[in-house]
């Protein structure tokens, strides 16, 4: 392979960097399940990210409109237009706070007065990038562990898998080498879909039988990095209800053998969310934080929900970094989160 230089943009924010590192292409993996859907898309011109985003957020920004347009056509802003305001962004689970926020911004120096949709739009727009902007933050990886050991948690369904994949992927693509703890053991397909993207990728995967013991295969993971010098170390988890005892303290035993290793690791902890989980999300950061030590979110499937506003309820409540959110199954669709980006399109500006 020849070396290229660096890519920049929004995929390149997304893996801050600590050191100078030449970009290595690697073939885009895709996982043989989705090989025939890949082909398709293919033949159809690829959109950019904000039009993917703009695209996947499209429910939830009519959500916004339609209730916005409903309230403040012809009418005054007064308290009643307030309240009903307030119902529409929390229905947007956006969450009590910001809307307590949105409301207050609107009635400073505006009541009585008469607004427009689009008006109302903007604050909306300026308010949510507000709260989301202390949270916009890159993953770094700045080459002080060798190997960096990135954790991935969250409740089955929500991604995590695919999220690995596409971060072993861009990893590569940057010349870092990359190690896989395929650490679900009670799936075979997810074990299988890590595979996958390691001979695509040429990222190293430590697997063992379905039922292994996830903590001891960590600990394998974690020595053969070290010998085969990986930059980066990724570990898989098996996806657990956050409110099952059992597996959380295993998913705790986990994080207790990487440490024999290291005391710092892992160095990162990352959350993976599913956006269609609506409410449910904020139970899982609740949750996770305090049991896995959570040290940054990644929201999944952005596309396929009207309630793309939870992540803006996250962010306030918690402060979580928020390193990354997806649109789609591809490659490219995972992508740094801009939070002025994200307030535009939600408010369709």
């Amino acid at each position: 392979m020849t070396e290229t230089p660096k890519k920049s943009g929004i995929m390149g924010r997304l893996f801050g960097r600590g050191t100078a590192t030449p970009v290595v292409e690697a073939p885009t993996p895709v996982p043989q399940a989705h090989a025939t859907e890949v082909a398709v898309a293919a033949a159809e011109p690829r959109k950019n990210w904000l039009q993917r985003l703009t695209s996947g957020l499209a429910k939830t920004s009519a959500k916004l409109t339609e209730g916005i347009t409903g309230i403040f056509t012809k009418r005054k802003l007064d308290a009643e237009t307030l309240a009903e305001l307030e119902d529409v962004l929390i229905q947007a689970d956006l969450g009590i706070e910001t809307a307590t926020r949105i409301t207050a911004a609107l009635a400073k120096n505006r009541l009585d007065k008469s607004i427009s949709p689009e008006e109302v739009r903007a604050v909306l727009a300026a308010e949510v990038e507000k709260v989301l902007t202390p949270v916009a933050r890159p993953l770094i990886v700045n080459g002080n562990h060798k190997p960096h050991v990135i954790m991935v948690v969250g409740v089955n369904g929500g991604g995590k898998t695919t999220t690995i994949g596409k971060l072993a992927s861009r990893y590569r693509a940057e010349g870092r080498s990359v190690t896989i703890a395929a650490g679900d053991t009670f799936r075979a397909a997810a074990i299988d879909q890590l595979k996958v993207w390691g001979e695509r990728t040429g990222a190293k995967v430590v697997s063992g039988k379905v039922g292994a013991d996830a903590s001891g295969l960590a600990f394998d993971a974690f020595k053969q990095a070290r010998e085969n010098g990986s930059d980066i170390l990724i570990i898989d988890t098996a996806g657990r209800l956050q409110n099952k005892q059992a597996l959380m303290d295993e998913l705790e035993k986990v994080i207790r053998v990487t440490r024999k290793l290291d005391p710092a690791a892992p160095h990162d902890v990352l959350l993976v969310l599913d956006a269609t989980t609506g409410q449910n999300a904020l139970n899982q950061v609740e949750v996770f934080r305090e049991r896995a030590g959570v040290t940054g979110l990644v929201m999944t499937k952005l596309d396929g929900t009207a309630r793309g506003g939870i992540l803006v309820a996250i962010a306030a409540k918690y402060g979580l970094p928020v390193h990354a959110v997806g649109v789609g199954e591809g490659i490219d669709d995972l992508a740094a989160f801009d939070p002025g980006e994200f307030a535009r399109t939600i408010a369709q500006l």
